[in-house]
């Protein structure tokens, strides 16, 4: 299995409809993001991937202030301008609100090319399985790999 180091501006375009955009996750959208998860802790800890053993020992989310979100989205920024891994905010494509997250990581078990949890906020619940679809549907067809796991999830094709 290969992890796909790719240069920011190779990446592939990120999908994008009449219901969600994906960009890629920025310092910029600290306040919105902060909002977004801060208001969907619970809702967030029942998405597959997110649950207990799903994933390591990560036990985000968990209450932070809005300075450490910001140091959280550099972070993530930073690993994606050196192609450790990539992190995607997901906009309302009408109001440009934070609406959800991807994650796309090395796979660590050794079972794929990447590993991928994707969450959504509570109020937009009815589009978590329309985003990981979309997602897996991108990273399978535009992506340079040849396979993804999504812990605890099971995506329909």
């Amino acid at each position: 299995m290969t992890w796909p180091v790719i240069e920011p501006a190779a990446l592939p375009a990120p999908p994008s409809d009449e219901r969600l955009v994906l960009a890629p996750l920025a310092p910029e959208h600290n306040e919105r993001d902060h909002a977004a998860w801060m208001s969907s802790i619970d809702h967030i800890r029942a998405t597959p991937g997110f649950a207990d053993g799903d994933w390591g020992s990560d036990s985000w989310p968990y209450a932070m202030p809005l300075e450490q979100n910001l140091g959280d989205l550099e972070m993530h920024w930073r690993e994606f301008e050196r192609g450790e891994a990539y992190a995607y905010t997901v906009l309302d494509p009408v109001t440009d609100d934070v609406i959800g997250c991807v994650y796309v990581d090395p796979d660590h078990s050794g079972t794929a090319d990447v590993m991928v949890r994707s969450w959504v906020r509570a109020s937009h619940a009815g589009l978590d399985d329309r985003l990981a679809a979309t997602v897996d549907r991108w990273l399978r067809t535009s992506w340079p790999v040849d396979s993804v796991r999504w812990p605890g999830r099971t995506i329909t094709r």
